[in-house]
């Protein structure tokens, strides 16, 4: 059995190249999708598709509508979900991701530092499993296929 997993989260670093390496390395059956990984064509995907946009304002909701786009198709064809919060940029899209998860009914893994355990504490208990690493994720994933 193959299963799929949508990776949530920041896009600034290589935490989705080291879940595929661990993962590949325990020989898991799992295929990964999850946002579009280059910032500047998500930010361009817009005026790459509908053409240049009168202003910034245009051009986000532009971009916006697409990325929607293309989030919630392959979130509702995954099998699970991992969201990762990471202490370094932003995180609402991982927000808006793990809650989009939920409300599919999506199993959910929270990766997230002790450091935000309050401010993400409600989320955490709508997840179904919330570690702190990346390696605790993993051994989630391998845990399924054991």
């Amino acid at each position: 059995m193959r299963i799929t997993v949508y990776l949530a989260g920041e896009i600034h670093t290589s935490w989705r190249e080291e879940i595929k390496q661990k993962v590949m390395a325990l020989q898991l059956p799992i295929d990964f999708v999850g946002p579009m990984e280059d910032h500047d064509r998500s930010d361009n995907i817009g005026e790459e598709i509908l053409g240049k946009q009168p202003d910034a304002v245009f051009k986000d909701a532009a971009a916006s509508s697409f990325n929607n786009l293309r989030t919630e198709i392959l979130l509702k064809k995954a099998d699970l979900v991992i969201a990762l919060f990471g202490e370094q940029y932003k995180q609402w899209n991982t927000a808006m991701d793990a809650s989009s998860a939920i409300a599919l009914g999506k199993p959910l893994i929270l990766v997230r530092p002790e450091k935000l355990h309050h401010p993400l504490k409600e989320l955490s208990r709508k997840a179904h499993v919330t570690v702190e690493t990346v390696d605790q994720a993993v051994k989630a994933l391998h845990y399924i296929f054991d």
